[in-house]
This record gives structure tokens, sequence and C-alpha cells, in this order.
């Protein structure tokens, strides 16, 4: 497979742990890490055996493909400037902080023929790519996404901090049109919302509660589907796919035994496979696994909750 030249555009938190999949894949070539906090840049080029930048326009012409991991407000201006240039994009989630914004960027990319790739890290979460052929048709779904406080995402509300991971990993698996959503919240230690929860029903008949909060003690990510022959349940944390169906045999008159089946996976690296998952899309000239409409769907949903829990907190 042919060398790409790549390199990654904010390097706090998560853009370190880009820079160093970049720089262990065989497919990649770390030309640089851009960072405006100079510093910051140089610690992870020294670790990554690459060039510091704190000016991302000097890369332009040396790379073919970039991870923007730059706060959300910043998103759009990058990422423009970077697919107007014929470079592939790998862009954290959310995509941008307007439909409007993420439509102008999935054209741009069509028009440059460049991979337009949104980082909803959870779509590679081994638990979630074993559900394959168990899920059929969901028509009920629970979500909890819980954490501790981190001011890294508070920039944003906790719909698109958190609860936009649920968001597109639903949409995805039930692949309806919304038909209608409630939504509630509260703020807590910021100004944004830190918890919420959202009904989001589906034309399919399918229905979503999904609840995410940033100040809750114990972490906790898991989701139950609810399907005509199955009850299945996530947990993205431990990495368990649990599945219970109606057996044959009864366990009281008329009412089926259920049976159990747990698969337990070993701890993935999700941002090392969404970094090859990227190559494999701009080598191959295919889809990348989370593409821009998909991140714009899910920013789609995510605002419209935010819009309501704003409209209750002005009641």
């Amino acid at each position: 497979m042919k060398t790409i030249k790549t390199a990654v555009i904010g390097v706090g938190y998560l853009g370190r742990f880009h820079a160093q999949k970049y720089a262990a894949l065989k497919n990649s070539e770390l030309i640089a890490v851009v960072d405006s906090n100079e510093q910051a840049a140089r610690n992870v080029a020294e670790e990554c055996n690459t060039v510091a930048v704190s000016d991302y326009h000097e890369i332009l012409d040396e790379v073919d493909a970039v991870s923007i991991v730059v706060p959300t407000q910043q998103h759009y201006e990058v990422a423009k400037t970077c697919l107007q240039r014929g470079i592939h994009v790998l862009l954290e989630k959310p995509i941008t902080t307007t439909v409007e914004q993420a439509d102008e960027l999935i054209e741009i990319a069509a028009d440059n023929s460049c991979v337009l790739q949104v980082g909803h890290l959870e779509r590679f979460n081994s638990a979630v790519l074993a559900l394959g052929d168990v899920l059929k048709s969901p028509q009920f779904i629970e979500s909890h996404r819980l954490a501790p406080f981190n001011p890294r995402g508070a920039d944003v509300n906790v719909v698109l901090d958190l609860m936009i991971h649920d968001i597109d990993i639903i949409q995805n698996l039930v692949r309806s049109p919304i038909s209608h959503i409630d939504a509630n919240g509260v703020s807590v230690l910021t100004a944004e919302t830190d918890i919420a929860n959202a009904r989001i029903q589906f034309e399919s008949g399918c229905v979503a509660n999904v609840t995410a909060s940033r100040v809750t003690m114990k972490p906790q990510r898991k989701m139950r589907i609810f399907q005509p022959d199955a009850y299945i349940s996530i947990d993205f944390q431990d990495k368990i796919l649990s599945v219970h169906r109606k057996g044959k045999k009864e366990m009281f008159p008329g009412i089926p035994e259920i049976t159990s089946e747990e698969s337990i996976f070993e701890n993935s690296d999700a941002i090392m496979a969404e970094a090859e998952a990227f190559l494999t899309a701009i080598a191959t000239d295919s889809p990348p696994p989370v593409t821009g409409e998909d991140g714009r769907q899910a920013l789609e949903t995510a605002l419209k909750i935010s819009d309501l829990l704003t409209n209750n907190s002005a009641l």
C-alpha cells in the first residue's frame, strides 16, 4: 500500500494519540504535528520523531491527509482549508457547529475527491462491531453515557460532547427518519447543559431513550436494544456484548425460558482502528466507515436536542 503523508492538527489530549498512531502505521509517514501551543507541539513531535509546527498553513503543500483535533468552533475553517487543497480529512466529532457548515464540507470533499471521515470513535468499539447479524429490527433502545466532569469537552454542551456518540450509533442501527424528539436537561457545573435526556421516535416505530451526563462520579457507557427476537446489551466500557433470546423450553406455563450468550472482547485500540480505516479509504478510493453524511446526521439531531433544551430552560 502506498505511503500516505500525514499530519495532526491539534495535539492536545486526543490529538497526541492520533499522532502516535500515524507514527506507528507502516503506510503512514507522519510529516508534522501542529498546535498553537508550541511547547505541546514540540513534546508530541519529539515523542513521535517528527516536526513541530505552530501554523497548519505551513504544511498544506506537504501532506496527503490530516487528522483535525482542534476545538469544535475551529473544525469548519481548518477542514475547509485542507479539503480545498485536496487533502483528505479525519475530523473529530462533532463535524462542525452548524448543519450548513457540514453540508459545505461534504460538498467540498466531493468536488476535490477527498475522503472526509468523522471521528465517531465508538463505531470502532469491538462490542459494537460484533453486533453483525444479531441486530435485526430494533424496537426500543436505551442508552446511558455517564462520566465525571472533564474540562476538555466543556466548550460544548453534554449533547455535543457525549450524547452525540450514542446518537450516531443509534441512527446508524435504526436507519429510519426521526419523527419526534422530546428532551430535558440541566446545567450543574458549566453554563451549558451538563445532564440531558432525549426521547427520540423514529418513523419505523422504534423509540430511543438517551441519557448523557458529564457530572457523574462513576463512569458508565451502556446501551440496551430490544427487538422482537432478542434483548441485546452493549457495555462499551468493558467491551461486553450480551444477547438474550426466547428459548424453546418454558420457564412458566406459556412463558418461554430466556437463553443468554455473552461475549467479552479484549481491549482493542479504537483510535488505531479509526486511523487504519481512514488510510485504507484513501488508498482504495472508497467511502470511510463514518462518512461526512453520518457526521452531519448526528450533528443535526444533536442540535435539535440542544435547541429543545435551550427552549425548555427559557420557559
